[in-house]
């Protein structure tokens, strides 16, 4: 196999691959192995035709796509490391040559790593936090503690109120007739949680069990059942049971059943404890993304597009991932939320370009840091990882490969250098001290 490099614009690369004539024979004689059972040549049986029979009687490139397929992913893997270019993106292939007793030749498009002229990234200012836990922001966390731990009652002496639950049979009809969904029996609905349409949940308010009412709404413009669009729709409702929380009252007991204190003094020191960790978390983020955005700001990169789609197509894939342990398809997300990939890669599409940013400064500033990662660096973090994973160490590291451990050790690489650029930044508040004082003692040798 042989690679040809050439450089074009903006961080753009092509490969010119050549791989020898017997390497696609190989492939072109795996391909008839695999689909000579499926082929029908009257005078032979299936699975017993001539290769050469086949190839005269459906053409010489019968097999070619296939085989072609084949040959690029065993080669291209070698083909990125014979280049020496440090490739950022997916390949767009395309074939150049492709005949039996010939080399086989293709080339690839790749984006390759952009190069980056830093800008300052050391004494970065960002905006001091308040990071302080104020009395209603404790009880909204008791409160929040509150209604999780509440009892659910039956209602009997009263009409229905807001934030109570109504268990209800409705059926739904548009132009006098019934629409397909529009029916549910001993449905639990809670009176304002907006997760009927329009107005429906305000309409049961004020009504009794036992109740039978016609509620009568519009579906949205945007409405994901195109036929039931803007259409007024009216519902036949009846009212079985009214539900309510009963919450728990706030005292020493409550503490003792949902903690492990003993008097609710207790408790609200550790709520206090739990939430000003929490904002101190918040506030290292976020003072870490505004000092990586300032960086950005004074640094020049020029993304190549494909390393931007790159990215998008990597983020829906996570996406893709995380709802499907929901149980959800992207097939049905796609319904239900009416969008198109397309259309879903042009919403990741600014994360995507400040994720490719940060993760390039920051390499950067590894490099002319000259950031190392040790052999311990890389044990601590597997160690971590295998906590994390509830796996044992060594056989994490047996299933990480070449590329897993090259993975990590930039990662670590680019958290070292995170944490050089938030060791130097000045925040906000202290910068305008700092210049105050500087005010001030040049007016006192006035």
């Amino acid at each position: 196999m042989s690679v040809q490099v050439e450089n074009l614009e903006k961080s753009m690369a092509k490969l010119t691959v050549e791989v020898s004539a017997d390497e696609l024979e190989k492939a072109i004689q795996e391909v008839y192995q695999k689909e000579k059972g499926r082929i029908s040549v009257p005078g032979f049986r299936k699975g017993k035709v001539p290769r050469k029979m086949i190839e005269k009687m459906y053409g010489a490139s019968i097999f070619y796509e296939d085989a072609a397929n084949i040959v690029i992913q065993n080669t291209y893997a070698d083909a990125m490391d014979e280049s020496g270019l440090d490739i950022v993106s997916r390949p767009t292939v395309n074939i150049v040559q492709i005949e039996s007793g010939k080399p086989f030749i293709y080339t690839a498009d790749v984006a390759v790593r952009p190069e980056v002229k830093l800008g300052k990234y050391k004494g970065v200012q960002v905006t001091k936090i308040d990071t302080s836990v104020t009395d209603d922001e404790i009880d909204a966390e008791l409160e929040k503690e509150r209604n999780n731990n509440a009892r659910t009652v039956t209602v009997t002496d009263r009409p229905i109120q807001n934030g109570d639950t109504a268990v209800i049979d409705f059926e739904g009809f548009v132009d006098g007739e019934p629409f397909e969904g529009g029916k549910g029996e001993n449905h639990s609905l809670e009176i304002g949680s907006h997760s009927f349409i329009d107005t429906f949940e305000e309409q049961l308010v004020g009504k009794n069990a036992g109740d039978e009412v016609e509620v009568h709404v519009t579906f949205p413009e945007q409405y994901q059942a195109a036929e039931l669009a803007g259409k007024p729709a009216v519902f036949q409702v009846k009212i079985h049971e009214i539900k309510a929380k009963e919450l728990p009252e706030l005292d020493d007991e409550f503490a003792q059943d949902v903690s492990e204190f003993d008097t609710l003094a207790e408790y609200r020191e550790d709520v206090k404890k739990r939430l000003a960790g929490q904002k101190e978390d918040d506030a290292k983020r976020t003072k870490e993304d505004e000092a990586i955005q300032k960086i950005i700001d004074k640094s020049e990169m020029e993304l190549p597009e494909a390393m931007i789609e790159t990215q998008c197509e990597n983020m829906v894939n996570e996406f893709a991932q995380r709802i499907a342990q929901s149980g959800l398809s992207m097939e049905q997300y796609m319904q239900f939320s009416g969008l198109t990939l397309d259309k879903l890669k042009e919403q990741v599409r600014p994360e995507a370009v400040t994720r490719i940013q940060s993760s390039l400064v920051l390499e950067e500033i590894a490099k002319q840091e000259n950031i190392e990662v040790t052999e311990a660096d890389i044990d601590a973090e597997i160690e971590r990882m295998a906590s994390a994973y509830g796996m044992e160490a060594d056989k994490l590291r047996e299933y990480m490969g070449d590329e897993e451990k090259k993975s990590m050790k930039r990662d670590l690489a680019v958290t070292k250098a995170v944490d050089l650029v938030m060791d130097n930044v000045k925040e906000r508040a202290k910068a305008k001290r700092k210049e105050k004082d500087a005010e001030e003692k040049e007016d006192t040798e006035a």
